[in-house]
Parts: C-alpha cells; sequence; structure tokens
C-alpha cells in the first residue's frame, strides 16, 4: 500500500529542519516584531505561532515589539494634532504619554497570546530593571521631543528571564539619566538588544520581502549576503528608502557579535519558520565575516 504522499511531505520538512534545530539549539534568537504582521489579526496569530515553536524547540527567543501604527490610530482617536520634524512625529508630553499607554497595551496582548498557546512570556518596557538607557535624539539637529538614542543596554533582566524560561517581549521605551521616558524605534531596540546579548541571530520581520539588488525587479531578491557584501551594496548606493536604516542596524549588528540578521516578509504567514528551518529561506539573511554559508542547495 503505497504511503500517503503529504504525510511523507511532512516528514520531509521535520527532517529537513532538523539541522537547523540542532544548530541553533539554546541559542537567542531576537524578533523585531512590526509592520503589517501587528495589524492583522491572522497574521499576529501566525508569527506568535512561529515564535512559541521556537521555544519549544530549543531556541530563546526575544520580541521586540513596535507600535507606531497603533500610536497614530490612538492620536487620531483622542484628537490630537500631529507634527512632524523631518518626517518624523515629534513627540511632546501629551503625545509620550500616550505612546507609552499604547505600547504597553500592545505589549500585554502579546504577552496574552503567547500564554494561550502555553509558553510562559513576560512583557516589559526598556525601564524595567533599566535595560535601555537613552538620551534625547536629534533630527538633523532639531528638537523631536521625546525620542531616543540607545546609550546603553542592561541585559542582566533578560538573562534572568531567558534562565528561568520565560519569553521576554519588550516594548521599546526607556529612561535617559534624568529618568525621563523616551519613545524609541523598536528596529534600534531590537539591535541593541541582540547586540547587549550576543544573539545567534536577529529577525527583521517587516512589510517587504527582504533586500533588492533592483528594488523595480522583483526577481531581484537577494537570499543571502555577507558582511562585507552588505556594506558594499550600501556603498554603491543601492539600498533605498526604508531599508537603508535597516541594513546598517544589521551591519551594526553583525560587526557587535550577532551571527546572522534576517529581512523577513512579515506578510507571509509563517515567515520566520520557513526562512530559518528550510534549506531555501524566502527572505534576506545577513552573515558575519567567516560563517558558513547558510543555506545549502539540495
Amino acid at each position: 500500500m503505497e504511503m500517503d504522499s503529504l504525510i511523507m511531505h511532512k516528514a520531509e520538512v521535520l527532517i529537513e529542519a532538523l539541522p537547523y534545530i540542532q544548530r541553533f539549539n539554546r541559542k537567542i534568537i531576537v524578533v523585531k516584531y512590526g509592520g503589517s504582521a501587528m495589524v492583522d489579526e491572522k497574521l499576529k496569530m501566525n508569527v506568535i505561532k512561529d515564535v512559541v515553536l521556537l521555544k519549544l524547540v530549543g531556541f530563546k527567543p526575544i520580541i521586540v515589539h513596535g507600535g507606531g501604527k497603533e500610536i497614530s490610530s490612538w492620536v487620531k482617536k483622542i484628537g490630537m494634532e500631529p507634527r512632524f520634524v523631518n518626517g518624523l512625529r515629534v513627540t511632546d508630553e501629551p503625545t509620550m504619554e500616550l505612546a507609552e499607554m499604547v505600547l504597553n497595551r500592545v505589549n500585554k496582548s502579546l504577552v496574552q497570546l503567547v500564554q494561550e498557546l502555553g509558553v510562559k512570556a513576560v512583557g516589559i518596557s526598556g525601564k524595567d530593571g533599566g535595560l535601555l538607557n537613552v538620551e534625547k535624539k536629534l533630527s538633523d539637529g532639531q528638537d523631536i521631543g521625546y525620542v531616543g538614542n540607545i546609550k546603553k543596554v542592561n541585559p542582566e533582566l533578560l538573562f534572568d528571564l531567558l534562565e528561568k524560561d520565560f519569553l521576554p517581549i519588550v516594548c521599546p521605551i526607556g529612561y535617559d539619566d534624568n529618568f525621563d521616558s523616551y519613545n524609541i524605534n523598536a528596529d534600534d531596540a531590537a539591535c541593541a538588544i541582540a547586540k547587549a546579548v550576543k544573539a545567534e541571530k536577529l529577525a527583521f520581520l517587516t512589510d517587504v520581502e527582504g533586500v533588492y539588488r533592483d528594488f523595480n525587479d522583483k526577481s531581484s531578491l537577494i537570499s543571502e549576503l555577507t558582511l562585507e557584501d552588505a556594506e558594499k551594496f550600501i556603498a554603491e548606493g543601492n539600498a533605498g528608502g526604508g531599508m537603508l536604516p535597516k541594513l546598517k542596524n544589521c551591519i551594526d549588528a553583525l560587526q557587535e557579535g550577532v551571527s546572522r540578521v534576517h529581512i523577513l516578509d512579515g506578510r507571509i504567514p509563517h515567515c520566520l519558520l520557513l526562512e530559518i528551518f528550510t534549506n531555501k529561506g524566502i527572505g534576506t539573511a545577513i552573515l558575519k565575516s567567516g560563517e558558513e554559508r547558510y543555506y545549502h542547495e539540495v
């Protein structure tokens, strides 16, 4: 009797995943969670399921989330007038108060989703345990309010939580030296945390498929870049729009000890699992110098 091909396919998928599970067992992975995958409820559940699965097969995941779209929505709801300088939202005191409330609400909703799937999660902000120490960020010399650049990460609390088998979920709010609250760009927070915990992987969930050699040619997606490739890519002016700061963050993280950075399309269901556990991932992986090639043709 011939075995059902679907069952065989499932077995093959598990076998393909095995070397990756072995390679990254007990390693820390930082997932920056944002974009459409935070807004669409079905995508949100897929991402949380992916992270929970990573946890259950032996990874040590940390989620760092944004919430810009939710903050914008609440600013409109309560009739506040947003102000922008150089395209960046000015975070005055009332906006900062609202941003912190909204981000903490998002944080606990993610904790709830993880807990519902049977994994222990703890939601913290950069204030907890002095995790994120910041200074005021200026935009071309102009004051944009309570927006912070990270000066220092104190990762002890994260290590304690990971050691006790919790999944930390971090909201990007921090203190300055005067203990004033500051909003932090979530990409910057994820990058700084990944460096501080010497993460094996840093994954950015975005609204693009990855890095393209030519953004207008969707067949030019780059599956894998070395650190040197990425630096050359930027130097040649190929990184356009929102990809430039992301790539700079990736390079910074790799130079500071993170082994691999992944840029993924969070709109693709289970993008994290497909990128991490299959021979030919779906996004762009950027590797530290000297790391073995990540994907293997089969």
